[in-house]
């Protein structure tokens, strides 16, 4: 998502929401607004709302990129808001969070003159204000029915709702009962705030929505001074407002509730709060991706039964567990652009993603060799004791890069499958009186190997042509089918290894009411210890490499130890849930 520098256009690939801001831009829909400081206004401001809750998600992610993304290429902002209007359920703890992941996907909420983080629970007093106005303009009142006897009369579908036997109250005496709600004179639940619009609407959201609750909690903010809170329904459109949101951008599970999104503020506007144009509000299709769960309630079961180690487990979804996989920030946005906008839900693969993170890493991430299944190679003739030195790129689209050298001696470990003593049809590699190539060492001819007592291959024996090192001109003298790869025995970092797949191996695990634990794949991790080229062992968390041959891997940024790192495997290099 960048911006044409010569015409100041969006370069990013079109969408119904782009078209949107693009129409209101021409028509100056926002333009020459200011804020109470009489400072100009941006004519595009997005904003992403979570809630302190949780832990944000890849669903999040999209949402992230989308609100950020649009507010960069329109030269506008995006303000980052905490919609913590529930104290039973927020926490700091998921506050900061939720601040390093989006700072960590790459986007800001500060602009040259400020920092746009905000909290609904910064309005409470302003939001407050504006329902003692609603009650006294007659647009709200204070219901006392039961909480059963409120949904009884709510309706359904198919039937309208009825009055409240509160809703005639006279104003004066809602507004009374609201000042006692607020000076914690009743108990939770015993009465509540509601708007007043139409019992017998077919949105079932304008069935006078409740706007304020009674609940004595400690909020993470505000502490105890509050023992009603807003409801998020109304906080949520009047907090866009006086941040001067221009585009509201929501998941399509908030498309019915967008008309009291409207009709609250316009009765707000009417009283003089906000002048228009107000926030408009747009819904575009939530993220579903195959072999992925995202409610919070399952999540927080996979965490809590210990299913997975933690929100930060790298097989999560979570924006926490995927940066410690070892995703990129840039792999989540290629990912983001290439799934688009639309209007309808659908579902996303989750080949898409792993591809988005395998062409980002493919062009950055420096090469190593790693065995991961190590079996001992002797080459019987090469002297003991004596090492020397090979060469190959750090990367090898890059040559710019330089290269990296790793020792070669008399003992190698190699990839168990590059042996058989008995091949099948086709294999090129180690068996006995066959000559393999060692990547970018010398040529070697099986002679044999040894066993257990059980059977076993413990070590394969071979014999080396000195004059065939890669590299020299001696090498074109050799022409071998097979080329494997291996790391010096007394050189190797020694290391542990975390194998991780997919979560689930049905692409839809809780569809249609299953049980998500059902569908777990029992190969999504796997812990090996493996030997890797020398280099390794310098790696620092978060450090991303491609192990030749395997796949890429990361440094964890939790577990990894000066000299001891230990290394998630990101994602394979091929796709192999395709076949």
């Amino acid at each position: 998502m960048g911006n044409d520098s010569s015409s100041g256009a969006p370069s990013a690939p079109s969408n119904f929401l782009r078209g949107i801001i693009d129409a209101d831009t021409q028509a100056g829909k926002y333009a020459g607004r200011t804020d109470q400081e009489g400072q100009p206004l941006p004519t595009v401001i997005t904003r992403f709302p979570p809630e302190p809750n949780g832990y944000l998600h890849i669903g999040h992610a999209k949402s992230i990129c989308l609100n950020f993304g649009l507010a960069r290429d329109y030269g506008g902002r995006c303000h980052l808001r905490f919609d913590d209007t529930n104290p039973t359920r927020e926490e700091q703890e998921y506050v900061d969070t939720i601040i390093d992941s989006v700072g960590w996907l790459g986007f800001s909420w500060k602009d040259a003159a400020d920092e746009h983080q905000y909290f609904a629970s910064d309005y409470f007093d302003r939001l407050y204000e504006m329902a003692e106005w609603l009650v006294s303009a007659g647009h709200a009142y204070v219901d006392s029915q039961s909480a059963d006897d409120m949904a009884a009369n709510r309706g359904s579908f198919s039937e309208p709702g009825r009055n409240s036997p509160f809703r005639d109250r006279p104003a004066s005496e809602s507004l009374d009962l609201l000042r006692r709600m607020k000076a914690g004179e009743f108990k939770d639940g015993e009465h509540i705030l509601r708007a007043k619009i139409d019992m017998a609407s077919p949105n079932m959201n304008m069935r006078d929505p409740a706007i304020y609750r009674i609940r004595h909690a400690h909020h993470h903010r505000t502490g105890d001074r509050w023992c009603i809170y807003p409801m998020y329904d109304y906080a949520h459109p009047i907090s866009d407002a006086i941040e001067n949101i221009t585009h509201s951008l929501c998941t399509l599970e908030f498309q019915d509730h967008r008309p009291f999104y409207d009709w609250i503020l316009e009765r707000l506007a009417e009283g003089g709060f906000f002048t228009k144009p107000l926030p408009q509000q747009y819904e575009f299709a939530r993220l579903n991706l195959t072999y992925a769960i995202t409610s919070k309630r399952k999540l927080l079961q996979l965490v809590e039964e210990k299913i997975v180690d933690g929100w930060d487990d790298p097989r999560m979804p979570t924006i926490v567990g995927i940066r410690r996989r070892g995703f990129t920030p840039e792999s989540i946005q290629l990912f983001a652009e290439r799934i688009g906008v639309a209007k309808a839900d659908s579902w996303i693969d989750m080949s898409i993603l792993e591809g988005a993170l395998r062409d980002d890493l493919d062009a950055k991430a420096p090469r190593i060799v790693g065995v991961l299944n190590p079996l001992k190679l002797v080459i019987d003739n090469y002297p003991e004791g004596k090492s020397e030195e090979c060469t190959a790129p750090v990367h090898p689209h890059h040559p710019e890069r330089g290269n990296r050298s790793f020792p070669l001696s008399r003992e190698l470990w190699i990839e168990a499958e590059d042996f058989m003593e008995v091949p099948s049809k086709g294999y090129f590699r180690l068996f006995p009186g066959n000559k393999v190539r060692l990547r970018y060492g010398y040529v070697v001819e099986c002679t044999g190997c040894e066993k257990d007592e059980h059977g076993n291959v413990v070590a394969v024996h071979c014999s080396y042509f000195a004059d065939s090192k890669s590299g020299t001109d001696g090498a074109n003298n050799y022409k071998v089918k097979g080329n494997i790869h291996w790391v010096s025995v007394p050189h190797a970092v020694k290391a542990e290894v975390r194998m991780y797949d997919r979560l689930f191996g049905d692409p839809h695990p809780d569809a249609g009411g299953k049980d998500f634990r059902q569908a777990l794949n029992p190969e999504s991790k796997s812990v090996i210890t493996a030997y890797l080229e020398a280099g390794a062992g310098t790696a620092q968390a978060d450090d991303r490499f491609q192990f030749e041959r395997h796949g890429y891997f990361v440094a964890d940024r939790v577990d990894s130890m000066p000299g001891q790192p230990v290394f998630n495997r990101i994602v394979t290099l091929k796709d192999s849930w395709g076949k």
